[in-house]
């Protein structure tokens, strides 16, 4: 297996909801809900760098397709990095982040390894970091 993703899905539960976070709050592009034909199947995709999308997909809907239990959310489980190029992005994303509706438990600051980060909740607890990492070069 080579070392690569492709799709990250995100269980939610209020499609709707999600797609407008991310697509009016945070100017993220997408086609839409597709898949409203089929049980089940109803699924928007966000294009991000080249080669990766993200997907948001019911819970429920995901838990039935996998024949994985629905369990109790945290937030806690991973984090969703998103890397910038300085700290005023830092600032700039958080605050776009917080008027789309998302949560801030952590404010962005000065981290204790040298970086600039905060992080944010979006609609359905899924906890995504904005970094600064000076030892970090973007391709943008």
């Amino acid at each position: 297996m080579k070392p690569r993703i492709s799709v990250l899905t995100l269980g939610v539960d209020d499609l709707e909801r999600s797609v407008c976070f991310y697509r009016d709050g945070l100017g993220w592009h997408t086609e839409g809900i597709i898949g409203k034909e089929f049980e089940h199947g109803a699924v928007a995709f966000f294009d991000l760098q080249a080669g990766l999308k993200l997907a948001l997909w019911d819970r429920r809907d995901l838990a039935h397709e996998t024949h994985v239990a629905l369990g109790p959310k945290s937030s806690t489980e991973m984090t969703i990095g998103h890397n910038v190029g300085s700290k005023e992005e830092v600032d700039r994303i958080m605050a776009l982040a917080e008027q789309a509706g998302a949560a801030i438990p952590d404010p962005a600051h000065d981290a204790f390894w040298g970086g600039y980060s905060g992080h944010f909740l979006d609609p359905d607890g899924h906890l995504w970091e904005v970094v600064w990492n000076p030892a970090w070069e973007l391709e943008e």
